[in-house]
């Protein structure tokens, strides 16, 4: 990801080695602020309020909390107690309880002197694990970009712009670099293809407005936002080529969960005969699960998210305004469920396959239960 011409990630290791240190990514775009993570409540904090968000970098942020809680309390109790807090603060993004495991196993084999360092070991892997995982999701992704160029007649010179539409922040914010759904984008876009995104602002907390838009801007990606609501109108008129998405969560048979508002997309997708994508790193399958509509916690947040609205004033200052009449009360869900029917293809590390089990399963074949 790019700030001002340099490349850097949402979170990194203090200069001295004694911390984190993470984007705050509820001041963007309008403020680029660093925060120090230097124990487990910070972290916590720092997942739950959204100073990090997206499935990937949650992960990541909830390894490197584990490392900070250890370094306090090394005991089986302060690991457990430690999982327990980080465990609880967000509940739908299955990579938190997937980096949690593999700290908390990494660890316990070894002596409490010993296990900080390890824990730091473990989460670093994680964190290098995850921009590999998403260059090679771009790769994969790119193929199906390419195709679809092709098909429309779009993309290269002399032609007009592969258009893309996308939603929520899929992107190098929402991971430790290159981002999901926005990896075969920035891939395509370093390699000459002429990619116009567009981006749906993402109510209520407006990740595609503040987030996607700012990181697409600093790579130099041409893009426009637009309303949620916007979507189909622009797909009815042949304004999309494609949609891609990430997701916080995909079962088994392929159902995928990610920001409230993806269903509609792929809805409307379906209807127009618009490729529906889903990019997701292998950690985002929980393997355990098979229906998502009535097996996934869907996290319902705060209403104020609803009732008010964060921005820049003409002075500078960041702030919020109501836009609701006082006292009116808001729902706020987080996440809804795609059915794995509405689904093109999932785009993954090793490939891309039909959203099912058996798709799923032909790229990861280790996961298939032992037979006799």
């Amino acid at each position: 990801m790019k700030s001002d011409g340099s490349t850097i990630r949402p979170i990194r290791l203090a200069a001295d080695a004694s911390c984190v240190e993470v984007l705050d990514q509820t001041l963007l775009p309008h403020q680029l602020a660093w925060r120090r993570l230097a124990g487990r409540d910070d972290a916590a904090h720092a997942i739950r309020s959204m100073q990090v968000r997206g499935a990937p970098l949650i992960g990541a942020t909830a390894a490197f909390g584990l490392w900070l809680a250890l370094k306090h309390d090394p005991s089986d109790a302060g690991l457990a107690a430690a999982d327990e807090v980080l465990r609880a603060t967000r509940p739908t993004a299955v990579n938190l309880a997937w980096a949690l495991d593999a700290v908390a196993a990494a660890v316990r084999p070894w002596p409490p002197n010993a296990r900080a360092a390890a824990a730091l070991a473990k989460a670093q892997a994680i964190a290098e694990e995850d921009v590999a995982i998403n260059a090679a999701i771009g790769r994969n992704g790119l193929k199906l970009f390419e195709e679809r160029a092709r098909a429309v007649g779009a993309g290269r010179d002399g032609t007009r712009p592969l258009n893309v539409l996308t939603h929520c922040n899929a992107g190098a914010l929402a991971c430790v670099a290159w981002g999901t759904a926005t990896s075969p984008i920035y891939q395509a876009h370093a390699q000459g293809m002429h990619v116009h995104v567009w981006v749906d602002e993402t109510r209520p907390r407006n990740q595609g407005a503040n987030l996607t838009a700012w990181e697409l801007g600093q790579s130099g990606v041409p893009h426009t936002v637009i309303v949620d609501n916007a979507g189909g109108h622009l797909m009815q008129h042949g304004k999309v080529d494609l949609c891609i998405v990430g997701t916080d969560r995909v079962t088994a048979d392929g159902d995928v969960c990610n920001k409230i508002g993806t269903y509609l997309k792929a809805l409307a997708a379906k209807d127009n005969g618009i490729p529906f994508y889903v990019a997701l790193p292998s950690p985002t399958i929980d393997w355990t699960i098979q229906d998502g509509l009535r097996e996934i916690p869907i996290e319902e947040r705060d209403e104020r998210e609803v009732t008010h609205i964060q921005g820049a004033l003409a002075d500078g200052r960041v702030d919020s305004v109501r836009l609701t009449p006082e006292g009116a009360r808001a729902a706020n869900y987080g996440f809804d469920v795609t059915p794995a029917r509405l689904v093109s293809a999932l785009i993954t590390e090793r490939g891309t396959c039909p959203a099912s089990r058996e798709g799923l399963l032909g790229l990861f074949p280790e996961r298939r239960p032992n037979v006799g």
